[in-house]
């Protein structure tokens, strides 16, 4: 329920929230926005083979890495500050890859993109959660936030085929500095500043404990998504958790931990970050398959499979506002419930897909995005609704590196369980065919004429029949969480810290 003392925004927050909304769009379209852009760098700057996964990854693995400093950092010296450091940083780095004249100065470039990444998401969910006290209006805030966020990635690389059908590679960078400078304009206008008025000391040991626990298991998951199970990455994983637990304990023992223990004392901040983690394991989870789909089963473009990618993203925009105007009406527990059997229907009918059902796997792909977003918006709420404002931009920095783990763990166990189908479908073929999707299409051009066609078909079915398989194992997964969901929040309703009248929760405002 929405308490009557809790102040209504206005239009000066609305316009403020969607000038929020701008850096969360590009943070998230510079996930994807290399895709097309590779070829065009790799004639220009003659990256090695090395070099060109660091220009793909840095950008991932600074903002990952950097997400739970840098939310604490903004609930220390404000968050709006924060924000318009960011801000600047993500400009000039815009710049600098825009005009790189080497492959090492835009590998730099693409981590300072990762460090001004990694302050901006944290800090744009934090101001939003202080904007917006009235929980109803928050909650519609924050599903919108998270419509803007999913459709970010998928925008992100169409954006950058248009751009590139236009002008030259670095045009993909530099579209961020124009955005950037309307930031640095508007937010000091319109955005208060939020911070903690009694931060405490800042642990700085806690920064690079973070960092060792949250590296080493995003790289040994991606990596196994993209190479296979290797006892190299497990290692590299296993060392991250070790640095995790460590992490963990001195946030438990410290009264100036970077993570504090009041987060976790609302009954819905660790179930939101747990649940959220779910959400983001089955978005990406089947994003690794559909994009593969497109391209190498279908045989699509890449222009034209990111604009088909794009499909789905119309139920997306609906699907947040209508969860949010429901969570409203009746227990919020069984709307995300119901987010996650969406979800679940969705890769249902991925499981079905043949070679060729385009339609058949957008509707699946639809549902599921629909279903997630669903999910992610209202935990996303009641988490940072259940922390103290003080400590807002800690529980955003919490829920997005629940979503960096989500999102590799989900590429790395389901696109193991497809690849592993695939794989013993086609025991005996030679390796490069065996070994991926994109090895077998290479063979079959290689090769020509009714050889090659028997190589691609036999790939194409070895490939859906692995996508099946990882299809239902997600579909398994998304019920037991909606299951799991229901026990956990079952009548929790609208949280304390988000209905606070105006006088207790203005304590962490300065004008």
């Amino acid at each position: 329920m929405t308490n009557p003392a809790a102040r209504l925004a206005g239009r000066r927050e609305w316009i403020a929230f969607t000038v929020l909304v701008l850096p969360l769009l590009l943070v998230s379209m510079d996930v994807s926005v290399l895709y097309f852009a590779i070829p065009a760098i790799t004639r220009e700057l003659d990256p090695s083979a090395t070099q060109q996964l660091w220009i793909f990854d840095s950008y991932a693995f600074a903002l990952s890495g950097l997400l739970i400093t840098m939310g604490s950092l903004g609930d220390r010296i404000g968050r709006r500050k924060l924000l318009l450091i960011g801000a600047t940083a993500f400009g000039l780095a815009s710049v600098g890859a825009g005009y790189a004249n080497s492959a090492e100065m835009l590998i730099a470039c693409r981590v300072l993109l990762g460090i001004g990444g990694a302050t901006l998401m944290p800090s744009t969910l934090a101001l939003i959660r202080n904007l917006f006290q009235d929980a109803k209006q928050r909650g519609r805030a924050i599903a919108i936030w998270s419509g803007a966020m999913t459709g970010g990635i998928a925008l992100g690389s169409v954006m950058s085929g248009v751009m590139l059908n236009h002008f030259r590679w670095g045009s993909v960078f530099l579209i961020n500095v124009p955005a950037m400078l309307l930031l640095l304009i508007l937010v000091p206008v319109l955005v208060p500043e939020f911070k903690d008025p009694a931060p405490g000391r800042f642990d700085l040991l806690s920064v690079p404990l973070s960092m060792a626990a949250v590296l080493p298991v995003v790289y040994g998951l991606k990596e196994i998504a993209a190479e296979g199970f290797e006892p190299l990455y497990a290692i590299c994983a296993g060392i991250g958790l070790a640095f995790g637990y460590v992490f963990v304990r001195r946030q438990r023992t410290r009264d100036d931990a970077i993570i504090s223990r009041a987060l976790f004392q609302g009954r819905g901040f660790g179930a939101g970050i747990g649940l959220n983690t779910l959400a983001a394991f089955a978005m990406m989870g089947s994003a690794y398959f559909t994009t593969q789909y497109l391209q190498s089963v279908l045989g699509m473009g890449t222009l034209e499979a990111a604009l088909w990618s794009l499909a789905p993203s119309v139920v997306i925009g609906a699907a947040a506002p209508v969860s949010a105007a429901l969570a409203q009406k009746t227990d919020r527990a069984h709307v995300i419930a119901g987010g996650f059997a969406l979800a679940a229907a969705g890769f249902a009918l991925i499981g079905l897909v043949g070679t060729d059902s385009l339609w058949l796997l957008l509707t699946g792909a639809g549902a599921l995005a629909s279903g997630i977003v669903t999910v992610m918006s209202l935990v996303s709420d009641m988490a940072l609704g259940s922390a103290p404002t003080e400590k807002a931009g800690s529980a955003a920095s919490l829920l997005e590196t629940g979503q960096e783990f989500g999102g590799a763990l989900g590429m790395a166990v389901l696109g193991s369980l497809g690849t592993a189908v695939y794989r013993e479908d086609l025991t005996g073929s030679e390796p490069a065919v065996r070994e991926t999707l994109g090895g077998a299409v290479a063979t079959a051009h290689r090769l020509g004429g009714p050889a090659g066609e028997q190589v691609l078909t036999l790939a194409r079915e070895a490939f859906v029949h692995g996508m099946q398989y990882a299809a239902w194992g997600g579909a398994a997964l998304l019920i037991a969480a909606g299951v799991l969901s229901v026990a956990l929040l079952r009548g929790l309703g609208a949280p304390a810290a988000a209905t606070a009248a105006p006088a207790e929760a203005g304590e962490a405002l300065v004008h």
